[in-house]
């Protein structure tokens, strides 16, 4: 995470329960699951979770250009994501993104490794090796998702 996208906390208890940007990169490549906000036609929102992957200054979605989440995002751009643990609540943690998300690539994606997918292309696979596969059958997009605003909360730093 740049410098100058520091993560702010996201409740009224300020710094003492935001995550440092490192503990942001080291939570964001752990986690498996992200939960992605649109805004459909009629302006409601739709969530929907999906994998993802964090390169340290963009979160990466592969999704499947059928799904109302895909036609949601290259119809409106605006998102928000949310990456969150814990189960008690002195446990939960998580990050949220707002940003633009941008299709890189072809749609649908046709499998080949470009120097702009690389990278991404490579955390999938180290994050989800079972699945690599799916992404190469011509149903899936890129997406990447540039934070413009991050929040984070850690509700163990209030103990």
């Amino acid at each position: 995470m740049s410098a100058d996208s520091q993560p702010r906390a996201a409740l009224r208890h300020g710094s003492r329960l935001a995550m440092t940007a490192a503990e942001v990169d080291a939570f964001l490549a752990g986690e498996r699951v992200c939960r992605v906000a649109t805004a459909g036609p009629d302006g409601h929102p739709h969530v929907s979770p999906l994998w993802f992957a964090w390169d340290g200054a963009a979160l990466w979605l592969c999704s499947l250009v059928s799904s109302r989440r895909f036609t949601d995002l290259t119809a409106r751009p605006r998102v928000a994501v949310v990456v969150d643990a814990g189960d008690a609540y002195g446990e939960l943690r998580g990050v949220e993104i707002r940003g633009t998300a941008r299709v890189v690539g072809p749609v649908p994606w046709d499998g080949v490794v470009t120097p702009d997918l690389a990278e991404a292309e490579r955390l999938f696979t180290e994050k989800y090796p079972e699945q690599r596969h799916v992404r190469r059958k011509g149903r899936h997009a890129w997406i990447r998702v540039e934070p413009e605003h991050t929040s984070t909360w850690d509700f163990r730093k209030g103990a």
